[in-house]
């Protein structure tokens, strides 16, 4: 075995390792949110909503008077009609 093949061997190897360096480099990055239109539209349509409420006080007073006062007529057929309705809504 001969010495000097061995050493320019390794000499090979050393050339083609890279060089370690301790340093760090910054990136350049930063994150980005971009809200589509729809998005944008439905948030609007959320804070609209909030701010409104649930429950129509007028069309409740109007109810109430109507209970109270005992004008207040249900339809039978209508009753009927809505009730079958969600009756097949629950079968679906």
């Amino acid at each position: 075995m001969r010495i000097e093949s061995y050493i320019q061997v390794q000499q090979l190897y050393k050339a083609n390792k890279p060089n370690k360096t301790n340093e760090t480099k910054a990136a350049n990055f930063s994150d980005k949110l971009q809200i589509s239109m729809l998005g944008k539209d439905i948030q609007t349509a959320k804070q609209a909503l909030a701010g409104t409420s649930d429950i129509r006080e007028e069309r409740i007073a109007a109810l109430r008077t109507e209970i109270q006062n005992g004008t207040y007529e249900v339809s039978a057929e209508s009753f009927a009609d809505k009730l079958l309705e969600k009756y097949s809504q629950t079968l679906a």
